[in-house]
Parts: C-alpha cells; structure tokens; sequence
C-alpha cells in the first residue's frame, strides 16, 4: 500500500473521529498516526524520532499554551474583565447583532500582526464572558473570529503570502497587492455574516430562553462554561487593583505582538507578575495555579498529540505523497480548470495537509501541472490561497486551532460541525469574486 494511501485513511480516520466526538482528540491523533507508522513499513525508532521531530514543531505552542491559560485565568478571577464586560453590554446594549459585528472588527484589528495564536490570545479571553452573559453561542465567538482572522491573514507577513512568495520566488508585497481587493471584499462579507449569523441566535435564544436579556444562568446542554466561567469567588477579586492588572495584561499582549520575547516567556512571567501582585501567601498563588492547571495541561496534552500526528505524516513523507497524488487523480478534461478546481477544494484539503504541506509540496506540483496548460504561476497561487486561506482555523492540523478551543473550552468536532460549511461557502464566493475580477485568470 503507497505512502499517499495510507496517509489519507489515517487522515479520514482522525478528522471522522475528531467530528464524532466518540473518542478524546489525543486518543484519535495518537492511536492512528501509530498504526500508519508501523503499516507504512516504519519501526519504533523511526517512531521516536518522528515524536521528537513533531513535538519539537508544537512544544512553543504547548508552553505558551499553559502559561496563557494560567494567566487570563488569574485575570479573570481578579475580575479584571467584567467591567470591560459590563461596558460592552452597555454600548450594544445587550444587542445580539451588535455583540456579532464587534467581534468581527475587534479579531481583524487583532490578526495585523499575522498570529493566529496570538489574536485567539487576545479575542477569546475578552470575548468570551460577554458571549455567555448573553447567552450567545460560543461556537459562533469561533467562527467570526477565525473567519475575520483568515481575511486579514493574506497580509505579507503572514504565513501563507510568505510560503507562496519563496515557492514562485516573488516578492511577497507585490503579490499581496491583487489581494487587497479580495480581502475589502472578505470584510464586506464577513460582516454580513455577522449580521445573519446574529439574526440566527437572537432567535434561538429567544425560542430556547424566552428573553434577550442577559443573565448568569446558562443552558450547560446547549452552551459551554468555557475556560473562563462568570461564576468568580468574591474572595478572589481585586477591584483596588483593576488598573494594575490592565496595565500588567496590557503589557504581556504588547510583548506577545511585538515579538519581543517568546510568547510562552511572556505568559510565564505575566504569571509570575500577577501573582506577587494580587495573592502575597505562597498557598494563595499555588491555589490559583492548581485552579488553572487542569484545564492548561488537558489542552497541552492535546497539542503534543497532535505533534505527534504531525510528526508521523510529516516524517514518513505521507504528507508529500498526498500532495503529489492529488493532482494526478483529475480527469484531463479538468487540467485546464486545475487551479480552480484545487482552489475550490481548499478548505477540505485543510484537513488534509498541513500548511506546510499545502504550500510546500502541493503548490510546486499544482503550478507545474498549470504551467503546461498555459496557466500562469501567480493564477494557481491566487486560486490556492484563496480557496485554502478561509480554511485556517478550522482544521485540526493548525495548532492555533487546538489554542482556540483550550481558551474557550469547546470541542473540535463541534467547532467543525459548526464552522466548517460557513468557512468553506466563504472560501468559494471569494475565488469566484477573484474570477470575476481577473486576480484568477480562467
């Protein structure tokens, strides 16, 4: 059995679990990847060193990932966000469409600095509380923000435009210009799906509740608590230091964008900070860590595992065999429309490939193929970025994802039931928008 086979069944075999939701995501990313490893011919050294490759690539991402959930949880029972809460309310007026377009705004504005992690960093934790004190869908929190953050992500510095420019060896600012426009017209769009999508839950909130108006009670059938719950110990709040929290989360969000210091360094010591400051006794700050700790470590957990996966399909080259098989299998008769066809198809292959393997093997592939049917490189990567991009924050494979639903204590298999369609709809009206313009030419 080829590389590319066994590749692709261990891949529908994760994603199918992970949207089941029969299994706990490390034992669908870890039991798999291991039985591909040992089929596709590979022994258990080979399987050490494909873990350490892949835990290497997530490490970062889990340490960051503790120390973040460990500190905006510490925010949080100091109630450093409720009054930003409180005043959101105010000025939306507890209005559901109104709450919707904010988080449109405020995950754009977030993105510029072109981290996925870094703007679920910053959204999520301020987003969140205000959601479920409207009794608002977490799940659409997730889907505004990753659908805004994708937009803004066509930006130079982020990673796609990066990887496209050093494949076709092009200057990064000039390809990201045709890619303004698209990315006006994203906003537009993104924007009128906050509009719909609020329209949506105003309803089912007022046929599950029976009122708009917001509460601390939550239907734990149909809504999650999340990482970050609004029943906070009165004990634990410091309103005479509000300000010096805010300058203190303030400060750590300034060094995570500017990229002063690696962001799990900066957490650690936003931690650090924040506990000499609000609980002076050594047994006051352990408490706060071992209250945080759970939910930290289960989502870290996860991301090893999902390091592991990576490891695997990466190392054994599963990944590339994939990319390369792709192309192959498309009638003739689609080779002229083979750039569209790919673009189309991008949000799906998100749960396929990897970033890196999207970019990397399958563009190089796709745009020789497209080269001998007279369809120009700058084409192919509009179409692929296009079609791909919108599909970021939905797939398992972005450790940004995995980020995401730790913050906001949601699951991947419901994110995906949820998001996925809308992401993929999104992804289609912009290549056809791109078509109509000749940013993609047919």
């Amino acid at each position: 059995m080829s590389l590319s086979v066994i590749g692709f069944i261990t891949i529908i075999v994760i994603v199918g679990l992970l949207i089941s939701g029969r299994v706990s995501p490390l034992v669908a990313m870890v039991i798999p990847p291991v039985i591909a490893a040992f089929a596709a011919g590979f022994d258990a050294t080979d399987l050490g060193e494909f873990f350490s490759a892949g835990l290497s690539s997530v490490m970062n991402v889990a340490v960051m990932f503790i120390f973040a959930i460990i500190f905006f949880g510490i925010m949080q029972d100091t109630g450093l966000f409720e009054p930003v809460i409180n005043k959101m309310i105010a000025l939306s007026r507890g209005n559901i469409i109104t709450v919707a377009l904010i988080t449109v705004l405020i995950a754009m504005v977030a993105q510029l600095d072109g981290s996925g992690a870094s703007t679920f960093l910053i959204t999520i934790p301020a987003l969140l509380p205000l959601y479920l004190r409207l009794r608002m869908n977490p799940y659409l929190l997730l889907l505004l923000i990753a659908g805004s953050a994708s937009i803004v992500n066509m930006v130079p510095w982020g990673g796609p435009l990066g990887r496209v420019a050093s494949v076709l060896d092009v200057d990064v600012t000039e390809l990201w210009y045709p890619l303004i426009q698209i990315q006006a017209i994203g906003v537009v769009l993104m924007l009128a799906l906050a509009v719909f999508m609020g329209i949506l839950e105003k309803r089912r909130i007022l046929r599950t509740y029976g009122t708009l108006q917001s509460g601390q009670e939550h239907d734990e059938g149909s809504l999650t608590q999340g990482v970050f719950s609004n029943d906070v110990d009165a004990s634990l709040l410091r309103p005479k230091l509000i300000w010096v929290n805010a300058i203190i989360a303030t400060a750590v969000i300034t060094i995570l964008v500017a990229g002063i210091l690696p962001a799990g360094l900066a957490f650690l010591l936003g931690v650090a900070v924040a506990l000499l400051v609000n609980y002076r006794t050594p047994k006051e700050q352990m408490a706060r860590i071992q209250a945080h700790a759970p939910s930290a470590l289960t989502m870290a957990s996860i991301i090893i595992s999902a390091g592991l996966f990576l490891g695997v399909l990466n190392g054994t080259g599963m990944l590339n065999a994939i990319a390369n098989d792709v192309v192959t299998v498309l009638p003739s008769a689609f080779s002229d429309y083979l750039h569209i066809i790919i673009g189309v198809l991008g949000v799906p292959l998100d749960l396929l490939l990897s970033t890196d393997a999207y970019y990397f093997a399958l563009l190089p592939v796709v745009e020789q193929i497209g080269l001998s049917f007279d369809i120009d490189s700058y084409s192919t990567a509009y179409a692929m970025i296009i079609g791909n991009i919108v599909g970021t924050f939905v797939s398992p494979l972005a450790p940004a994802v995995w980020l995401a639903l730790g913050l906001s204590g949601l699951e991947m298999h419901k994110h995906l039931r949820y998001s996925f369609f809308w992401m993929w709809g999104l992804s289609i009206v912009l290549l056809m928008c791109a078509v109509l313009l000749g940013v993609i030419a047919v």
